[in-house]
């Protein structure tokens, strides 16, 4: 399976009064078509910054970004990073597209529903409004908004909150994009709008053969829905792999932290769930060795002061399975047992 997207040693970075703001550092991960990649971790550690970055929605004159990101696109590889920012105008929409995390302030409430698509159609094929207009009834009946032809003609506050969500679907894929990137899509939404938007996506990808990146905060999406996980802290990657390998044999203790901070139906009897301490590092001020030092139960478990002194290399182990930890996959296994907070 080849890579859609590759994404090579990703920083950036937001100069301010304080000091430079490293929201995201050093971050390398891919995506392959007809594959979803959920990208997750705490609010701030840089999982939205990274790919607002490939998607060229950045302000170049208050962000420093550095590193690669290409699409590889049948007439060849471009890096969107480096590109011109007409470049990747053209590409954004047509090659990659974005559903934002709050449809309402995305979707602009003095435009009809069916103008803003059809203003995405248009932006990228020659055609009449009548040609757009019909694309985005058609787009609507797609993401299974009913009455589409009469829908179509609505303004934004005239839809739930589901149907906003389904819009933004339908705006982002009425060019058949081959990467979706999807933002906290389903964050405001109750359950059972939440497992039909999750569907909708897996049905779209499916006939679409669309990469899509998910990001999101919620463990239990990201078992339902994932093929791969990449774990984020402190504007890195601190771990990835397949979602198994992630929720039955996640090799950092920030990960296991994620698990056993969340109820589970399987286990027997009531117990407190078992909480991160602490608090995320300021990116203003990073520390020198590992970012999750302050916070880590199995710093104990290491020799001397190594991690507040160095940075974990991400490690990739077997299946593709990475970490960035001083202590071995086994070696995490085996204390979390100790510690109390085995799987």
């Amino acid at each position: 399976m080849s890579n859609f997207l590759e994404v090579k040693n990703l920083s950036v970075s937001f100069p301010t009064h304080d000091g430079l703001v490293k929201a995201s550092n050093d971050v390398s991960f891919s995506v392959a078509l007809g594959e979803t990649l959920a990208i997750v971790g705490e609010s701030g550690s840089g999982k939205s910054v990274s790919n607002l970055a490939v998607m060229g929605l950045h302000n170049p004159n208050s962000t420093v970004i550095s590193g690669q990101a290409f699409l590889n696109l049948e007439s060849g590889p471009i890096d969107v990073i480096s590109a011109p920012a007409e470049s990747v105008r053209k590409l954004r929409g047509k090659e990659m597209a974005m559903i934002f995390q709050d449809p309402m302030s995305a979707l602009h409430p003095f435009y009809t529903v069916g103008d803003q698509i059809a203003e995405a159609w248009l932006l990228h094929n020659d055609g009449k409004k009548t040609d757009a207009m019909a694309r985005a009834t058609e787009m609507l009946n797609l993401v299974g908004i009913p009455d589409a032809h009469k829908r179509v003609n609505e303004f934004p506050h005239q839809f739930s909150g589901g149907m906003r969500q389904r819009v933004m679907i339908a705006m982002a894929l009425v060019n058949n994009p081959s990467l979706l990137i999807a933002d906290e899509p389903t964050t405001a939404l109750d359950v059972t709008v939440q497992a039909q938007i999750l569907q909708l996506l897996g049905k779209l990808q499916k006939e679409l053969n669309m990469a899509i990146i998910l990001i999101t905060h919620d463990l239990g999406v990201v078992a339902e829905v994932a093929d791969r996980v990449a774990v984020m802290y402190g504007g890195r990657i601190v771990e990835e792999g397949k979602v198994d390998d992630i929720f039955y044999n996640s090799a950092h203790p920030y990960t296991r932290g994620l698990l056993n901070s969340i109820p589970r139906v399987d286990k027997v009897g009531s117990h407190r769930l078992h909480a991160i301490p602490g608090q995320p590092p300021s990116l203003i001020a990073l520390p020198k060795g590992c970012s999750f030092a302050a916070r880590c139960e199995y710093k104990r478990f290491t020799q001397g002061s190594i991690c507040n002194e160095s940075v974990p290399a991400l490690t990739v182990g077997t299946n593709g399975h990475s970490a960035r930890c001083h202590l071995t996959p086994a070696q995490v296994a085996q204390h979390s047992l100790e510690i109390g907070t085995g799987a």
